[in-house]
């Protein structure tokens, strides 16, 4: 059986199509769409930080809310590549250095570059758009 071995960049864009399939039948994937396009300049106006905890804040831990299911996307795929132990906002907040938070940073844009493009070819647009 032949292995074979994926980039970075094609485990990237197969998160985020699993993403984007994920939200593609809910009633707010529209709006899910409006916030993907829009969280790459909330990193980089903001900071990682600040906007995981906006997204946090906004989706108030209720697994059916748009922003929480955009942060739980971003968390599990940059925890998983910075090595965060728990909560990804958590880890960076208290444990990560400035070289880790970096790393995350450029880790959650380069997955949001697939992410937003896959959004804006598969789902509706939302109601701010």
């Amino acid at each position: 059986m032949t292995s074979v071995l994926r980039t970075l960049e094609q485990e990237r864009a197969q998160h985020a199509w699993s993403c984007v399939q994920e939200v593609k039948d809910k009633p707010f994937a529209g709006d899910y769409r409006t916030i993907a396009v829009k969280v790459p300049s909330l990193i980089v106006t903001n900071g990682l930080g600040q906007t995981l905890a906006f997204l946090k804040a906004k989706g108030k831990g209720e697994p059916s809310n748009e922003h929480e299911i955009l942060y739980r996307h971003l968390a599990d795929w940059v925890g998983s590549k910075v090595h965060a132990d728990g909560d990804l906002l958590n880890w960076l907040v208290n444990k990560a250095d400035s070289q880790q938070y970096r790393l995350a940073t450029m880790e959650a844009l380069a997955l949001l570059q697939w992410l937003k493009r896959f959004a804006e070819a598969e789902l509706p647009k939302g109601r701010e758009e």
